[in-house]
Order: C-alpha cells, then sequence, then structure tokens
C-alpha cells in the first residue's frame, strides 16, 4: 500500500496498537504489519515522529526499559489517549461508512 495512504492514519494505527498495552517502536510495528495481514508495512523513520506527536499531545507516555541487555522506550496510551482512540475510531466509522456509500454510488 501507498505510504502516503497510511501517512494520515499513522496515529490512529499507533494508538489501536498500544490499545492492547504497552509496546516499544518495533512492537508497534509488528503489531500494525500483522493485524494489517501485512498490508501496512511501517518503517521507523515513520513510526517514532508520530509517536513522539502523540506523547507531545499527552496521548501516550513511555518510559525506559532494559531489554536483553538494550535500552528501549516503551510507548502507552494516557487516559487522554484511550478517550482520544474511542472519538478517532468513531470517527473513522463514520467517514468509513459515507466513503463506502461515494464508492457504492449512493
Amino acid at each position: 500500500m501507498r505510504g502516503d495512504v497510511l501517512k494520515n492514519h499513522l496515529e490512529l494505527l499507533a494508538l489501536t496498537a498500544l490499545k492492547a498495552g504497552p509496546g516499544h517502536g518495533y512492537s508497534i510495528i509488528r503489531a500494525i504489519r500483522d493485524r494489517s495481514d501485512g498490508e501496512f508495512k511501517l518503517l521507523e523513520g515513520s513510526l517514532y515522529p508520530a509517536l513522539h506527536r502523540l506523547e507531545r499531545d499527552r496521548l501516550v507516555t513511555s518510559s525506559w526499559s532494559n531489554v536483553a541487555g538494550r535500552k528501549r522506550r516503551v510507548y502507552e496510551l494516557s487516559r487522554k489517549g484511550r478517550a482520544a482512540l474511542e472519538q478517532r475510531e468513531r470517527d473513522w466509522r463514520r467517514f468509513e461508512h459515507a466513503m463506502n456509500l461515494v464508492l457504492a454510488g449512493q
């Protein structure tokens, strides 16, 4: 899938991936890829700016952890992030419904 299609929805994808629990960048990328049956192949260079925006907006928090001797930044949804995710999911469903109506010619 074209990268520009994903770009506008990257924050929603990242928030959704974190809904199940905290994760580091690669685990978020893997979750999105797996849940999309391999259609969404994100690069770290596109995910991390989105995570930084979400953190700046206080939708996610982050902390450092050590895994097998490597430091990793772990991201987690904040309370504000959970509320934002619910709203963005509703907005997406409305958009999806309207788009399907247009594409069906109704």
